[in-house]
């Protein structure tokens, strides 16, 4: 079987132009850029503090026996749901991804998430503190139990903080429409 030099040779070509295409940039794609200026702004210092503080709230939770405490349950669920939610925004701010879909309302689904967010981790913090009665004085996990405590009323202050500046931020762009 033989092949047709000369078709061999067109075949080369096309395919070296299609590559030459896409190099030149006939066929788009899309590239992430690191944002510098929101890690500086207001709301991604508060996703990083929320996301810092989140993080201590579950982990000091995981490290002790909370399964005794079945109220403790639900604070986990809020605590790692939200930590890995405030992860997902964060990146797509900081990476610059949310601005490849227009189609999102970003300050309404930020309020949106954010005050849902402080609502249920208010609830959390109080049940948290609730629950340290169960502890026993002294014992390891008493003290992060109290910890937890602390880190998560500082992440709700973090939400709530966060949803006003998403309203402030919702509210300005709606005003200019």
């Amino acid at each position: 079987m033989e092949e047709d030099p000369e078709a061999s040779t067109e075949d080369r070509t096309n395919r070296t132009s299609k590559r030459s295409s896409l190099d030149n940039g006939s066929l788009s794609h899309s590239t992430l850029a690191y944002d510098k200026k929101f890690m500086c702004s207001l709301p991604g210092m508060l996703m990083f503090a929320e996301t810092v503080c989140g993080l201590l709230v579950w982990t000091l939770l995981a490290g002790t026996e909370y399964l005794h405490v079945p109220a403790l349950g639900w604070v986990m669920f809020v605590s790692v749901v939200c930590w890995v939610l405030t992860i997902c925004l964060f990146l797509l701010y900081l990476t610059t991804a949310h601005t490849k879909i227009p189609q999102v309302p970003w300050t309404v689904l930020g309020f949106c998430f954010n005050s849902s967010a402080a609502v249920l981790y208010m609830t959390a913090a109080v049940i948290n503190a609730a629950s340290v009665t169960h502890a026993t004085r002294g014992r390891y996990y008493y003290i992060s139990w109290i910890a937890s405590t602390v880190f998560a009323f500082l992440v709700v202050l973090c939400y709530a903080a966060n949803a006003f500046v998403s309203y402030k931020s919702w509210r300005s762009k709606s005003d200019d429409s």
